[in-house]
């Protein structure tokens, strides 16, 4: 595994023109430290430690920490720790986002330009509310891939006169995208009407996956609290590391339609995408941090070995 620096961590993300002419692959783990990693997180890890060593990559690691109020410094060294245990190396040093605020701004900022953003000063209580309203006219709000109501549009038709006017008050805001504008925009860029990107099997078989990135609505880009989302985040970060394949769970393959657009707009070439199975539990969920799923410390303290947890995935 190649050990030379992360020096593409202080390149300017923003440019444009496609990936890095770099022949050797490039692949990333990416955890939150909002919560101790589990055996969700392990398959993941070791995936795509398992794909960089067949492509003769690089595995790297990246703390993907914008949500500053959840992400907890301790949580982090125990990440280290955790893929250290199951005998993973990665490259130094390793990106966090919380310090790259300023590069996902200029990033916006560039969609800001093409006319892609507005700002959305909806609240959630607001937005379920014009919902409900619109459900009880007999109006079905369609659900987004993570089943949450489409955005409504509360709002979206505000004057630039009244939008200055509630900005210079204060008033917290999001941005989104104008998803009808921004398909229109990648189309043009494009020269086609379908946006799309290469999906690879376990077996690294290829096949063409058309997106679509309608599903998601007017999604939020730039977040209130922070000067991004995750996935305007994620976008800037794969292609400022030259990622060249991007393994992750099957819960994250319809944000690839997003991904996917955001990409062309910035003039990203896309990366190569292997979505895993997940791992669930007993009832058929998924694992997650929320639902209190046991940590790999835990079990590490209890005495597993990185064999067992190994096996303990396999057999899932």
């Amino acid at each position: 595994m190649a050990s030379r620096s992360e020096a593409a961590a202080s390149d300017n993300p923003m440019t444009s023109g496609g990936m890095r002419a770099e022949l050797q692959p490039a692949l990333r783990f990416a955890p939150s430290p909002t919560g101790e990693l589990h055996l969700g997180h392990a398959l993941s890890a070791l995936t795509t430690w398992e794909w960089a060593c067949r492509l003769g990559g690089r595995f790297l690691v990246r703390i993907e920490d914008i949500d500053t109020g959840r992400a907890r410094d301790h949580l982090i060294e125990q990440i280290f720790e955790d893929l250290a245990w199951l005998g993973l190396q990665w490259e130094t040093p390793v990106l966090r986002q919380s310090e790259h605020f300023a590069d996902y701004r200029a990033a916006a900022r560039k969609l800001e330009d093409m006319g892609l953003l507005y700002p959305c000063f909806a609240t959630r209580s607001e937005i379920r509310a014009e919902v409900e309203r619109l459900n009880t006219q007999g109006i079905a709000v369609p659900l987004d891939p993570d089943g949450a109501p489409v955005y409504p549009g509360l709002h979206k038709g505000l004057s630039a006169a009244e939008i200055a006017a509630r900005i210079d008050k204060g008033e917290p805001h999001a941005l989104r995208l104008d998803m009808a504008a921004a398909i229109e925009r990648a189309r043009e860029i494009l020269g086609q009407a379908r946006i799309s990107y290469l999906a690879l099997d376990d077996y690294g078989h290829k096949r063409r996956v058309i997106a679509d990135p309608a599903r998601w609505g007017d999604a939020v880009i730039v977040r209130k609290d922070v000067p991004a989302s995750y996935h305007l985040a994620v976008v800037v970060d794969d292609h400022r590391q030259g990622i060249t394949h991007v393994t992750r769970g099957k819960d994250l393959e319809a944000a690839t339609d997003l991904h996917r657009l955001l990409q062309v707009l910035f003039g990203f070439e896309a990366p190569r995408y292997h979505h895993h199975r997940l791992l669930l539990d007993e009832g058929g969920v998924k694992l997650a941090k929320r639902s209190g799923s046991e940590s790999l410390r835990s079990l590490r303290e209890k005495g597993l070995t990185p064999e067992d947890i190994r096996r303990m995935i396999t057999a899932d």
